[in-house]
């Protein structure tokens, strides 16, 4: 029984995640739904993301937390529209959440819709929003055995990126390993290593981007 109750949410989900999807064509919108442990650094790297990419490209954000609007506030300091979900205790979004706060923002106006999801690296995996593609965000303070324990998000993702490297060497994290862990699970995965601290990588995954962006924007 539970597993066709779980059958039957997902499908539901999944239709209203088709009718985001096709809401996000209609404007030449990329999609990206970031996901990660809590404290991995997602509102952290948005903000840097924010301030490296140029003038030119518009982002706008939705920032999901279980409680309080500490992330969404940091991000509209940057004058970047955004709209919070605070769920009230659950631990993913789901794409009737998205949908219900679209009418928040200006999808006319915006080139890529970041989502940083709930931190939690198990119940989203599982939930598509209608996003483009998923964004896994592992910092080198965690495990580097993260992508074998919960390897259905880094299975699903198509984008990992390992933050806070300019603490590598005060920690145990293995980033050969990390890499080969996940490179396992995701042969295709693409990879960026950087830190926010001192910016150090993030040119790379600027770059790439930008370039993603600006072929949505042009289909």
């Amino acid at each position: 029984m539970e597993i066709k109750v779980l059958t039957n949410i997902l499908k539901a989900n999944e239709a209203i995640a088709e009718e985001n999807r096709q809401l996000f064509s209609e404007n030449r919108l990329l999609v990206i739904n970031m996901i990660s442990s809590p404290g991995s650094g997602k509102t952290s790297i948005l903000e840097k993301t924010i301030e490296l990419l140029t003038s030119d490209i518009r982002l706008g954000i939705i920032e999901g937390d279980v409680q309080t609007s500490k992330d969404a506030e940091r991000i509209n300091a940057l004058g970047v529209p955004v709209v919070q979900i605070n769920t009230q205790g659950g631990c993913h979004l789901d794409a009737n959440m998205i949908k219900m706060t679209l009418p928040d923002l200006p999808l006319g106006e915006v080139d890529c819709l970041i989502i940083e999801n709930v931190g939690n690296l198990v119940c989203p995996a599982n939930y598509q929003l209608g996003e483009d593609m998923k964004v896994v965000v592992l910092s080198v303070t965690e495990g580097d055995d993260k992508p074998i324990k919960y390897p259905t998000i880094f299975r699903e993702s198509q984008i990992m990126i390992i933050n806070k490297i300019d603490l590598l060497t005060f920690t145990n994290f293995d980033m050969a390993t990390a890499k080969e862990y996940a490179l396992q699970i995701n042969p295709e995965l693409k990879i960026f290593e950087v830190s926010c601290q001192n910016g150090q990588g993030f040119d790379k995954w600027i770059n790439w981007l930008a370039s993603k962006i600006k072929n949505s924007s042009a289909l």
